[in-house]
């Protein structure tokens, strides 16, 4: 009982706070462009649909702009991981937003509505790496088929360098990198898409906060959501229920030698209680059942399989499950042009992360590679990039398993390289190639009983986004 009402007085004094706070994302929620026209001919137009016979031209002096997008993410396994095989994911993404004082309301004000269809299947589970190797399938729910709610926000700027944002937010624009970032145009690795020490961060959650614009060119946020939130969850009754998460992040664009690049740095803690990883051994199969990270592959199932044949007398706990009160991430990452600038340029990016590596899994992470556009002189809105990351897995996640089994689970590497052709400015096309060293280096053959090997994954993909 006395646990009940400090999570509800939490979750008051979240609520309370929202109009001051905000979490790392928020910049993602600001005004987007407006293109001048949305006509013209089929090589030229900004959407694949034109202007709506002036319709949607209209609509954009007026502020408001609504986009209908599709994201189709073919992979297969080539050799390695655990099951040569290719399958098709997409993601069908809405999207409006309605600037206030263009619309003749009042100045300031935004607001934001953006659902996700995600459909088909996916080779996150074949390619055996913990950190997804489609960035794009980790919503609406790592490769699961679902319709959400991922973002509803309204954000009012009070002046030119002051603003706030309530709702429910979209999370993944956290970690902002101009050659590593998203997965609609470069890298779809999610090793290299963020950084993979906020693991336990939701991709969408309720909450709200503040944005502080205080010069060009940089932009600070802090905030809290709800740390349970989900995409497919939108009953705001249920939010604060069990802790906050605090969110913090700075981003400052610097132009050493007149070359365009950006610092940042953030930070997130929650009071969540969550299973600690350091458990009695009788309890690894508890832990695998409830713990699960919106960013990461699940392993639970296959370690499960593992414990109910090695182990079958851990299967019944003896001890009560160990928890934690609260967790904390930090991380830091930069972009440089080394030549050129946004319209063709070639820059390098950079990655670190560090949590306490309980309860999260992810203790440090790190990628680094080189990224541009415009590398062909005649196909100016092309891009590409080359990357390679490591994620470190916490010490305490379930060593009894590791130390018994050799199962590995110390480190996954990943390397990527990747060529976005630009057909149109509507369409986009990426050859995409990936080898991945699985950190879960055994499976289990169900067949024979016996623990196998788990080998480097090589892993092609092609992408197409079309803006509709």
């Amino acid at each position: 009982m006395k646990k009940s009402i400090v999570h509800r007085v939490t979750g008051c004094v979240a609520w309370a706070v929202l109009a001051v706070a905000a979490i790392a994302d928020l910049a993602g929620a600001q005004p987007v462009p407006i293109p001048e026209t949305y006509g013209g001919d089929l090589w030229s137009r900004p959407r694949l649909t034109g202007d709506w016979g002036g319709v949607r031209d209209a609509m954009g002096k007026k502020g408001i702009v609504l986009d209908v997008d599709l994201l189709m993410t073919p992979q297969g396994v080539v050799s390695g991981g655990k099951d040569d095989v290719a399958k098709f994911w997409g993601n069908g993404e809405y999207t409006l937003n309605v600037d206030t004082g263009k619309a003749g309301l009042w100045p300031g004000g935004f607001l934001r509505v953006e659902g996700i269809s995600g459909f088909g299947d996916n080779v996150i589970k074949d390619a055996g790496a913990i950190v997804p190797v489609n960035y794009a399938a980790v919503v609406p729910d790592v490769g699961n088929e679902a319709n959400v709610l991922m973002n509803l926000t309204f954000m009012q700027f009070l002046s030119e360098k002051f603003g706030f944002v309530v709702g429910k937010l979209d999370t993944l624009g956290s970690d902002d990198n101009a050659f590593a970032h998203g997965y609609h145009s470069n890298f779809l690795n999610t090793g290299l898409g963020i950084n993979p020490v906020l693991a336990i961060l939701p991709v969408s959650a309720y909450g709200g906060g503040l944005i502080i614009l205080p010069w060009d060119g940089a932009v600070f946020t802090v905030g809290v959501v709800d740390p349970s939130g989900t995409p497919s969850n939108n009953d705001i009754s249920e939010a604060f229920q069990d802790g906050v998460l605090v969110s913090s992040e700075g981003r400052v664009t610097i132009k050493p030698f007149g070359l365009v690049g950006h610092q940042l740095v953030g930070f997130i803690w929650d009071n969540k209680e969550r299973p600690s990883l350091e458990q009695d051994p009788s309890n690894i199969e508890r832990i695998l059942l409830v713990s699960r990270f919106p960013r990461l592959a699940d392993p639970g199932p296959i370690l499960r399989r593992i414990l109910e044949r090695f182990f079958p007398q851990l299967l019944v706990p003896v001890e009560p499950l160990n928890r934690k009160h609260d967790t904390w991430s930090v991380y830091y990452n930069f972009d440089q042009y080394l030549w050129g600038d946004e319209t063709r340029g070639i820059g390098t990016f950079f990655r670190f992360g560090a949590s306490d590596g309980n309860p999260n899994p992810i203790k440090y992470a790190y990628n680094v590679g080189f990224g541009g556009n415009g590398l062909v002189p005649s196909r100016p809105r092309d891009t590409f990039g080359i990357g390679w990351a490591r994620t470190q897995f916490s010490d305490d996640l379930v060593p009894f398993l590791r130390q018994r089994l050799d199962l590995g689970l110390n480190k996954e590497d990943a390397v990527e390289m990747y060529y976005n052709f630009s057909i149109t400015p509507a369409v986009n096309a990426t050859l995409d190639l990936q080898i991945v060293q699985p950190g879960l280096t055994k499976q289990l053959n169900s067949a024979t009983g016996r623990l196998e090997d788990v080998h480097t994954a090589v892993v092609a993909g092609l992408r197409i986004y079309a803006r509709c």
